[in-house]
């Protein structure tokens, strides 16, 4: 055998055909993940960048007396307007937190009945537009992981405001995460640790400020509110979705995809659940799961009502008349 020469003169040509090949996958792979991660990156920013929702031009003299008020987000950094409305010796104040892509005015024109109906019934009634909506600040859109502040901000505004000791929350769509997710940042009474953060432990108020809640819409999990918007925004949705909500969580500094089913069993609290029969978007049947698992641990302080024709935060819009009037229902049945 020459000099040099390998005893088996495949094996190096073999070996340098598996180098190449793994070489070439591993490009392979990295360009998948690099395309896979700009996909993320681009159809969260497009997500988190949806269009400000200006506010209805409304005749004054069609709404009821209001104080116009601006505040500050929980994060000190943005400025957000309201309305206050009031009524005679309030039984408790209404905070309403809109949908994504609406403002204070979450119905319109419309909306003016809901405000009449609730301060009729004794309620001090709380309109404001979050980051990015209406007369507030700009911003990004966050689907409650940014907004979450911006509802703890509302309260401690309501607080200085009104007259009354407590206050419900009245979630509409994703504003039903911004509402969850402020309880969830919020302590139970005493059980102020170090799993919050000093600037929770600095307010004045704990979840128990919080009496009541009505959520339309509420979805299952925190993501649910953007892993539909993924679909549609992309036509790589069907991979994405998995990974897009993350990436909002990250860049809204949250990590935790909050399981809603299980913080609204546990509310200690009268709750109130309205959704739509057609609902597509969280899915009707989702959120008889909710009402279920609901109603299973505190039937006596839950209600919910179910609208035949509506879709996803439709329900109002689908029969004003008997929504407004299964609101004041609820309200009657629990804080009269």
């Amino acid at each position: 055998m020459a000099k040099g020469m390998s005893k088996y003169p495949g094996t190096r040509i073999s070996v340098s055909k598996i180098l190449i090949r793994l070489a070439i996958l591993f490009v392979i792979l990295a360009i998948l993940l690099i395309t896979y991660v700009a996909l993320t990156a681009k159809t969260a920013n497009k997500l988190m960048s949806i269009q400000r929702s200006e506010l209805t031009d409304i005749p004054s003299n069609i709404l009821p007396t209001y104080s116009p008020t601006s505040f500050t987000s929980f994060d000190g950094q943005t400025t957000l307007s309201g309305w206050f409305f009031k009524t005679d010796d309030p039984i408790s104040t209404i905070i309403i937190v809109h949908d994504a892509g609406s403002n204070r005015m979450p119905f319109g024109v419309d909306t003016v009945d809901l405000i009449e109906d609730m301060l009729s019934a004794g309620y001090n009634v709380f309109l404001f537009d979050q980051r990015n909506s209406g007369e507030s600040e700009d911003g990004i859109c966050g689907y409650g992981y940014l907004e979450w502040q911006d509802v703890i901000g509302a309260i401690d505004q309501v607080r200085k405001i009104s007259v009354t000791t407590n206050v419900i929350l009245y979630g509409i769509g994703v504003g039903c995460s911004s509402s969850l997710l402020a309880l969830d940042k919020l302590p139970n009474p005493g059980e102020y640790d170090d799993s919050y953060s000093d600037d929770i432990l600095a307010l004045d108020f704990d979840q128990s400020y919080v009496v009541g809640v009505i959520l339309d819409s509420p979805a299952k999990h925190s993501d649910d509110y953007i892993t539909p918007l993924v679909k549609k925004a992309s036509k790589f949705g069907f991979i994405t979705q998995y990974f897009v909500p993350y990436a909002i969580r990250i860049s809204a500094g949250e990590s935790e995809n909050v399981n809603f089913t299980a913080e609204i069993s546990r509310l200690a609290m009268p709750v109130c659940i309205m959704y739509g029969e057609n609902d597509t978007f969280i899915g009707s049947d989702v959120i008889s799961q909710i009402v279920d698992e609901r109603m299973h641990l505190h039937e006596n302080t839950t209600s919910a009502y179910v609208f035949p024709d509506a879709e996803y935060a439709k329900a109002y819009e689908s029969d004003p008349v008997t929504y407004r009037n299964d609101i004041i229902e609820f309200l009657s049945l629990h804080f009269q």
